[in-house]
């Protein structure tokens, strides 16, 4: 099972009602974040989630609104005696940026690791997660994110009998180590199926549409994309400043074949995106307008 909440769904600046954006998964007792805007760490607390286990934190850029939640999210981790690294990626800039925003918590007791990249794409693989960066089009480097879990196949025990591996070995092949016992070598797709299905997720945010997005979200269980506006009379507004609408959110997804999409990073000026469903449904009918808090939790097929 992998746990996705949205955080904050704000754009440019916060609300009474609205934090700036940030997404939460949970799996396997890790948590990653994407983005981490102001109101972040109360939105983790009335969401009932501890910072704690956070080992990574990726960006998407470095505007304000998706990255001024950090210094105080690190001072919150310092003052629980978080030991362990705590893992961040982005692009170029990176550690610049973290360093500057950390005049105000230049001490802490754990390492923060710094994954930085410049290419078009870059994967990362951290507690079971594999991490795609994609690079999409804003003002500034931008990328969006897919955070996928992999699921192997079935250990089949009557081919593990049949081709005479002894017992006491099975389950360190179930777990994929290859074994040398008494001059032979056992490999785990002699005992493992095909792998299964796994689970996907997409995040995009502060980009015009792109082919990459479409390529890079294809299948995905869940989207997850800006929609800065939901009036199409907002097209020339998004278009200068970059961003995109909900209806060109909504092709995407089509294109794309994801099984659901939701919408976030909205305009402080859209006080109500809720109001747009029934033009998003007309284009990808499996959406969501969330608030704050909004979660789901995606579950590995059943065969």
């Amino acid at each position: 099972m992998l746990e996705v909440c949205l955080l904050g769904t704000g754009g440019m600046m916060p609300l009474p009602f609205r934090y700036l954006t940030s997404l939460i998964t949970r799996y396997n007792g890790s948590s990653l974040m994407i983005d981490c805007g102001e109101g972040t760490q109360m939105a983790l607390r009335k969401k009932g989630y501890s910072s704690n286990p956070v080992d990574v934190i990726c960006f998407t850029h470095y505007h304000g609104d998706h990255i001024s939640g950090l210094p105080g999210l690190l001072l919150t981790m310092g003052n629980a005696e978080r030991k362990e690294d705590l893992i961040l990626i982005g692009p170029k800039g990176l550690e610049r940026v973290v360093n500057a925003l950390r005049v105000v918590a230049p001490e802490l007791p754990f390492k923060i690791v710094f994954r930085e990249f410049t290419e078009a794409s870059a994967d990362f693989e951290v507690n079971g997660y594999k991490i795609h960066a994609f690079k999409v089009q804003h003002g500034v480097p931008c990328y969006g994110y897919t955070i996928s879990i992999d699921r192997a196949g079935r250990f089949d025990a009557q081919r593990a009998k049949e081709a005479g591996i002894p017992l006491k070995l099975w389950n360190r092949l179930q777990h994929g180590e290859t074994v040398t016992e008494e001059g032979v070598t056992y490999t785990p797709d002699m005992v493992m199926g095909p792998d299964r299905k796994g689970l996907k997720v997409t995040y995009v945010t502060d980009s015009r549409p792109v082919d990459a997005i479409v390529e890079n979200a294809a299948g995905s269980d869940l989207m997850i994309c800006e929609g800065m506006y939901g009036e199409p009379d907002k097209l020339s507004r998004v278009k200068e400043h970059k961003h995109m609408l909900m209806q060109e959110g909504a092709e995407l997804a089509k294109r794309a074949g994801v099984r659901e999409l939701w919408f976030t990073h909205y305009s402080p000026a859209m006080t109500h995106p809720e109001q747009h469903r029934d033009d998003i449904a007309a284009i990808f009918e499996n959406c969501v307008i969330p608030k704050d808090g909004h979660s789901v939790d995606l579950m590995f097929e059943e065969e």
